[in-house]
C-alpha cells in the first residue's frame, strides 16, 4: 500500500512558478514511477508527466514540455513538479500517481493516487 500527498498548490499570476510536491508513504518508493495528472472542470484527468523509479527517464504532455519539470528524491520519498511559465489553461487540480507498471500515461495504468490539490493560474 502507498499513501500519497501533494503539497505546494496555490493561486499564482500567469507567468508565474510553483513547485509541487508529493510525500509517498511505503516501501520501495524507487520501484514505482511517479506520475502527475490534472483535471480542469467539466474535463478529464489528463496526463502531465511521468518519471521511472530511478529518475533516468521522463515524458511529459506537449502542453507542458519546455516548461514543467518533473524529479524525484528517492531518498525522501517525493516527486516534484516544477511548473514555470504558467498559463490560466494550466488551471487544474492536480494529482500525483504511482505506477508498479513502469512508465505509462494512461491514467488506468496507474495503481495508487493522492487526493489532489489546487492550482489557479489568474491572467
Amino acid at each position: 500500500q502507498v499513501q500519497l500527498v501533494e503539497s505546494g498548490g496555490g493561486l499564482v499570476q500567469a507567468g508565474g512558478s510553483l513547485r509541487l510536491s508529493c510525500a509517498a508513504s511505503g516501501r520501495a518508493f524507487s520501484t514505482y514511477a511517479m506520475g502527475w495528472f490534472r483535471q480542469a472542470p467539466g474535463k478529464e484527468r489528463e496526463f502531465v508527466a511521468v518519471i521511472s523509479g530511478y529518475g533516468r527517464t521522463t515524458n511529459y504532455a506537449d502542453s507542458v514540455k519546455g516548461r514543467f519539470t518533473i524529479s524525484r528524491d528517492n531518498a525522501k520519498n517525493t516527486v516534484y513538479l516544477q511548473m514555470n511559465s504558467l498559463k490560466p489553461e494550466d488551471t487544474a487540480v492536480y494529482y500525483c500517481a504511482a505506477a508498479s507498471r513502469g512508465i505509462v500515461t494512461m491514467v488506468r495504468g496507474y495503481d495508487y493516487w493522492g487526493q489532489g490539490i489546487q492550482v489557479t493560474v489568474s491572467s
